[in-house]
């Protein structure tokens, strides 16, 4: 077999535990051609700033690409880049230090560095140092890192073909898009059993997304000094202290047009122009090549994202059928009828909504609002909670079986364990240095030392989290207040400025009210955010997580949590609270003595949850599509401006990747927390907005294009990773699910009007060619103005009663102002609605998930063929290799090892 580099003997990864217990690769031991011992690469190179490099000089820049993705020699590709600027001011020798230690320590690891002077660079301050794995190095640690790479083509017939399939065509790439390379068996990766490997060409057996993985496996644990009697290491730390100021893989070429050297890739380039335009929103996403491209995790997040709008499609067609209901009959609801009735709404005198310079007021006032609530406070919501609280399971169990077939597709099966054995983070084994014999393997492993301190800081993160949402409900209390304190100023406003009178039939104050409520809450929400997000970061960091995915689960539950709490807290306020706690005139009930608690309008407080909701969720989808779209964008141009540079025509394919941004290691949090808490307003709430899937589907099949262009065009290439699921979002979901089922029925049975209706449809209507005549005036009590104990300050006509919303006994009852029976009625069939409805739908949503297997029987079959055809073929070769070896061995000898290796197979067989 060829080699990129010869190597005169077997290569040796030493891992030593240091004085912090931290296993680094500190020696790779080779020997060149003549036999000389070498801790260095085969090639020449220097990675000390500053010094003339072969290579680097104008005649080698001139003959090679400026998409070249190759060191000087045009043969060994760059895998990582790291940049830094010698800045002498600003800690320059310790910085200097820090790069000769790292930079000799990854020598020492087997890399090979080639580093481009700064003269040479596009802004004259630029170090780039260009780092190339070797095939010594790769085999290495692809069998560390137990990748697994193919062994031969999968001969398993695909599935049956879809007899619908011709229907969609328009939305079908081509087939080289979507299945980029053939489907091959696998097997984790062996340095000794190379020969049983399809290894065609080692400058292309791994994929790059495999070569930047290991690079930064190193990268990411490679030494690099002793300070302050701690060993230092990790180029994530030396990102933070600025001794680097960016480190990358590189992308493979220029997206807007194919690269001219054919050693170059064009990947970036397909997934642009098959992709990453907008355009192209009704076509399928090419998921192989976003996986082969950036890794698997990435790879499933634009699966779920995808899937999760392919689902959407059908709860925003129901969505839309239900309000096109409500708005068809909108105009024969009995209820805004008599409202608007001039001789019936027009008579009724309610009584004021504050205890100051708030006028007695007509209920005809509230006509077109009451009209708007029909929209969504109609028969079809009760239907559409029901289908929703379906639908939310049919998309979790679905999900699970299309996330079962791609960890087989994409090699994932046995992925878990792999994980949480090789993800150990760094910084925990820096700062953890107590060992355990692990009572399995009976090996020693970092444990963490749970010493009072550290309770002490564990105390500390979770005071902290309830000090911000503490501050979460001051900020809502802050609302609350708000909106009692403004709704006397825009009721004068209104009743007094002649200009606003065309439209006051319209802007009623408590929409004015409701509308710049939700504005300012949405602001509060915005702002929160920001300042949490790094809060929730610094308190992870201290709580020192062993793992990468353990770290991400416990950033995720905080993250989530405080989100929860602040984008819902406003809409479960509206929905479950506003009006329910009022009291009736005379004993109004009131927040902190001062002010006197909101009621809802007499339609309602349907409508108003329906505003509040359209506004942050449209909000935040507006604001989110601005940071991922417009500002990466701007960012980008601000630097090439102030750089005097155009990235277009930057020299290098490194340099032009340094003009973007850096993706982060949070990249992909922020997008699936976006996702998550969408997900929550189109289920929690969705019964009191049936367009909540049509808004959130509009915004996912743009939100999939712009997430695919900033990623193509706007940031670096991301380190790739592996996932085998959407991690503990998936338990989110779960719960948001269960959640939704309880939210809705409460909401249809005390935020909408439905059961009150219901009740007096067939219990206490009276007429029985128009039932629901007379409903209006049943749902008011009546209250004698002159038993308020503090006359409000509002003019007194002639009348000498006034009405509000609620079922009491009139003023000349001998239970006065105390609740009539049909207040009981109401609730009871309020409480039994709850009870019936979570109880029809779990049984369903129990049922679905039983039916629905969570892997696919046929992907089971072919993951047992595979297993057994993967073991057949490893036992074939062993064998083999056992004849070869006893060739010269006895008959008996070499009969008995056959006959052991036979038996070692068959057993395995049966145990598959």
């Amino acid at each position: 077999m060829n080699r990129l580099a010869k190597r005169g003997s077997e290569t040796l990864i030493e891992m030593v535990a240091t004085d912090d217990d931290i296993a680094v690769l500190t020696k790779f031991k080779s020997t060149n051609p003549e036999g000389e011992e070498s801790n260095g690469p085969l090639y020449k190179t220097n990675s000390t700033a500053g010094s003339e490099l072969p290579g680097s000089s104008e005649f080698d820049k001139r003959q090679q690409s400026k998409d070249s993705i190759f060191f000087c020699d045009g043969v060994r590709r760059i895998d990582y880049v790291l940049s830094y600027v010698d800045d002498p001011k600003q800690d320059g020798d310790k910085k200097t230090e820090r790069r000769k230690e790292f930079e000799n320590n990854l020598l020492k690891s087997g890399l090979e560095l080639e580093t481009e002077d700064k003269k040479d660079s596009e802004d004259g301050r630029t170090y780039f140092v260009k780092i190339h794995a070797p095939w010594e190095v790769l085999t290495t640690y692809a069998e560390v890192l137990n990748i697994k790479m193919p062994i031969r083509e999968n001969d398993i017939p695909s599935a049956m073909e879809n007899p619908f399939e011709c229907m969609f065509g328009p939305f079908r790439l081509p087939k080289e898009v979507m299945n980029p390379e053939p489907d091959y068996f696998t097997a984790p990766f062996s340095k000794q059993r190379q020969e049983l490997f399809f290894i065609e060409d080692e400058n292309t057996f791994f994929s790059p997304s495999v070569r930047n993985r290991i690079v930064y496996y190193i990268l990411s644990r490679c030494p690099y000094g002793t300070e302050e009697g701690k060993k230092k290491f990790g180029i994530k730390r030396l990102l933070s202290n600025g001794t680097y100021t960016a480190a990358y893989p590189l992308h493979d070429g220029q997206y807007w047009k194919k690269s001219k050297d054919q050693n170059c890739g064009n990947e970036r380039y397909t997934l642009y122009t098959q992709w990453a335009r907008f355009l192209r929103f009704y076509k399928e996403q090419p998921l192989d090549l976003i996986r082969r491209y950036y890794g698997e995790r990435i790879g499933i997040y634009f699966a779920w994202l995808g899937f999760y709008t392919e689902m959407l499609f059908f709860a925003a067609v129901v969505g839309l059928i239900c309000f096109i209901y409500g708005l068809i009959t909108m105009t024969g609801n009995m209820s805004s009828i008599e409202i608007c009735d001039e001789s019936i709404g027009g008579e009724i005198i309610m009584c004021p909504l504050c205890d100051k310079n708030c006028e007695y007021w007509k209920l005809n006032s509230t006509c077109e609002s009451s009209r708007y609530s029909h929209l969504f406070d109609n028969v079809a919501t009760l239907f559409f909670a029901i289908f929703m609280g379906i639908w939310v399971t049919l998309f979790l169990e679905l999900w699970k079986r299309r996330q079962a077939r791609l960890e087989y597709e994409w090699d994932l099966v046995d992925f878990e364990e792999e994980q949480q054995q090789l993800q150990l983070r760094p910084e925990y084994e820096a700062k953890c240095t107590q060992k355990k014999k692990n009572p399995v393997t009976q090996e020693l492993e970092l444990e963490r030392k749970w010493t009072l301190d550290f309770y002490g800081k564990l105390f500390l993160c979770w005071m902290a989290i309830l000090f911000w949402i503490s501050l979460i409900i001051a900020s809502m209390i802050a609302v609350i207040v708000y909106r009692l304190s403004v709704y006397a100023a825009f009721a004068s406003l209104m009743e007094d400025t002649e200009t606003l009178q065309p439209i006051s039939s319209l802007l009623t104050p408590q929409l004015a009210t409701s509308v710049t409520a939700s504005c300012l809450n949405f602001v509060i929400i915005m702002i929160l955010n920001f300042l949490y997000e790094r809060i929730a970061i610094w308190i992870t960091d201290m709580e020192i997580p062993r793992t990468h995915l353990e770290y991400e689960n416990r950033l995720t539950m905080k993250m989530f949590l405080f989100q929860f709490v602040n984008y819902y807290s406003s809409c479960f306020y509206v929905a479950f609270f506003k009006g329910k706690f009022v009291g009736y005139p005379g004993a109004y009930t009131y927040m902190f003595n001062k002010w006197r608690n909101e009621e809802c309008d007499p339609a309602g407080c349907l409508i108003e949850l329906t505003t509040q909701l359209t506004i942050i969720m449209a909000g935040k989808q507006i604001w989110g599509n601005i940071q991922e779209a417009i500002l990466p964008w701007v960012w980008n141009w601000w630097r090439r401006r102030r750089a005097r540079t155009n990235s277009e025509k930057l020299y290098s394919r490194w340099e032009q990747d340094h003009a973007l941004q850096s993706f982060g290691a949070l990249g992909l949090f922020y997008e699936y927390l976006e996702m998550v808490i969408q997900f929550g307003f189109i289920t929690l709430f969705v019964a009191s907005f049936p367009l909540a899937p049509l808004l959130a589907l509009m915004n996912n099949i743009l939100e999939i294009r712009v997430d695919s262009w900033k990623l193509t065009t706007q940031y670096r290439r991301p380190v790739a990773a592996k996932a085998h699921s959407i991690g503990v979002w998936q338990e989110i979901l779960n719960g948001m699910a269960v959640l939704s089922v309880v939210t809705n029925a409460f909401i249809v049975a005390f935020t909408s009007d439905m059961i009150p209706r219901l009740v007096y449809y067939y219990a206490y209507s009276t007429d029985h060619n128009s039932p629901m005549s007379g409903y209006i005036n049943n749902s008011l009590s009546v209250f004698k103005i002159s038993d308020f104990p503090v006359e409000p300050g509002a003019s007194l006509g002639t009348f000498t009663t006034c009405r509000y919303r609620d079922y009491r006994y009139p003023p000349d009852h001998e239970k006065k102002y105390l609740h009539t029976m049909q207040f009981w009625h109401i609730l009871a069939a309020k409480m039994a609605f709850i009870i019936i409805m979570e109880h029809i739908v779990f049984i369903v949503k129990f049922f679905v998930a039983w039916m629905i297997p969570d892997v696919p029987s046929e992907v089971k079959a072919r993951i047992k063929r595979e297993k057994f055809l993967t073991i057949q073929i490893l036992h074939e070769y062993e064998l083999n290799k056992l004849k070869e070896n006893l060739c010269n061995r006895t008959d008996y000898q070499v009969e008995k090892e056959v006959i052991a290796t036979e038996g070692k197979r068959e057993l395995a067989q049966v145990m598959a």
